[in-house]
């Protein structure tokens, strides 16, 4: 037997660890500051803070919770004052989220594992440079209003930086962004609340409007100015935020995808929330998806102005086209009305399915949406009229309904019948009510 020992084989050099640098730009963030370090914290290589002029307590609370804390004098610019945070960064990774921004604990450490993935693959790691993740706009109950994708996690590189002084956006091209739909940002700065307390649209405003005075003819400027019209909720502003949005609509492709998209939707949920004007509100649809093909919130709205017209056979088409897409999670575009409340959607395919006669999507939707909240008496109340009206047998909407219900729970039954019972139901009600146990 030999007595040498065998050679390691030579694997190369070890890959570079994940150190994480998390950066902001703040002033006068104290609701905010704890909470946008304390995500990053079991995770971050370094948190970075730049501040713009605060006069609360923002730096004292970041610099008690251990952050790197730098000063930079505002002039008006986000992407030069985002660019000097960079510049202070010592890690091989960047997460750029706002002081009103944040990953769940559940998030953060995914967002680790996706990192440790595109390092530890040669072709990834070579090839992506930035991840793309879901931005989800919340109210002030918590609730998504709209999903995004935002590129808020990228390498620290020289060709990594921010352009534009408003509205600000990451100079790389998007063939090096990978796609990271698992993980989600949640933005609270678009709430009343955040508005109100920051004086945050009057302050773009008076930005935007400085750059339009430079650039009179540039349709994102006018997109973005706008946004900060509607935001800023002055009955004042609506027909000059109106003119513009109309402006970057007869532009074309001029604008952005995401800026022609919100001129679109200005448009089109008015006049769905009011349910006025169907036919421009058809007729903006249908142009938006000659620009942007298969987007699913188009198709969506598409599809309501097509059942307030009557047309519900093509309608429950749409409808069932934007499903697929929301359970396949594929759509083409990016969905601020669907996927942030699915629920919305299938209300919309419940009252389509009873327009059509179609028992079965009745019953399929009605399930779904009492699933996940029992106490929708605007659901459960129509359901059980259908039913009858359908001349389902008493026995079977007692069985279709235990699908939904405890059946043990005195409380799900009094529920069912007192819903029954004001929908004129009496024979279902007393039924159920014999079901209770004394």
């Amino acid at each position: 037997m030999s007595g040498k020992k065998k050679k390691k084989k030579n694997a190369g050099p070890p890959l570079p660890m994940i150190r994480l640098s998390q950066c902001m730009i703040v002033k006068n963030e104290e609701k905010n500051i704890e909470r946008a370090l304390a995500w990053a914290k079991p995770i971050a290589y370094e948190q970075i803070v730049v501040d713009t002029g605060s006069t609360d307590r923002t730096v004292e609370i970041a610099k008690k919770m251990g952050a790197k804390v730098f000063h930079f004098e505002w002039i008006n610019d986000f992407a030069a004052a985002k660019n000097y945070a960079i510049e202070q960064a010592t890690g091989n990774w960047i997460a750029f989220l706002d002081a009103d921004e944040y990953f769940t604990p559940v998030d953060a450490k995914k967002l680790m594992v996706y990192l440790k993935n595109i390092q530890s693959d040669a072709i990834m790691r070579k090839n992506f440079l930035a991840i793309n993740c879901k931005w989800s706009q919340v109210d002030d109950t918590g609730k998504p209003f709209a999903i995004l994708d935002m590129e808020r996690i990228f390498r620290n590189i020289p060709s990594a930086r921010y352009h534009g002084k408003i509205h600000e956006r990451l100079g790389l091209e998007s063939e090096n962004v990978a796609r990271a739909d698992e993980i989600t940002i949640i933005h609270t700065g678009y709430t009343d609340t955040a508005y109100d307390d920051t004086g945050k649209a009057e302050r773009n405003i008076e930005l935007i409007r400085a750059e339009l005075e430079v650039n009179p003819d540039d349709l994102n400027l006018k997109a973005y100015l706008a946004d900060s019209l509607i935001v800023a909720k002055n009955a004042d502003y609506i027909t000059e935020a109106e003119a513009l949005y109309r402006d970057v609509i007869s532009g074309g492709r001029t604008a952005h995808i995401d800026l022609r998209k919100s001129s679109y939707l200005y448009f089109i949920e008015k006049y769905t929330n009011t349910g006025e004007n169907v036919n421009e509100c058809e007729m903006l649809c249908r142009k938006a998806l000659v620009e942007e093909p298969g987007d699913m919130d188009y198709e969506y709205y598409l599809a309501i102005a097509l059942t307030r017209k009557g047309e519900n056979r093509e309608a429950w088409e749409l409808f069932k086209k934007v499903e697929a897409k929301l359970i396949s999670d594929k759509s083409m575009g990016e969905s601020r009305a669907v996927s942030a409340r699915p629920d919305q959607l299938f209300g919309r395919m419940l009252l389509a399915a009873e327009s059509l006669g179609d028992l079965e999507s009745v019953v399929r939707y009605a399930t779904m949406l009492l699933t996940a909240d029992k106490t929708k008496l605007d659901i459960l109340g129509p359901y059980i009229v259908t039913l009858l009206q359908n001349d389902v047998p008493e026995d079977d909407i007692i069985v279709l309904l235990g699908k939904i219900y405890d059946m043990d729970n005195a409380n799900d039954l009094l529920l069912i019948a007192r819903t029954a019972k004001d929908k004129g139901a009496l024979d279902l009600a007393r039924k159920i009510l014999g079901m209770v146990k004394a």
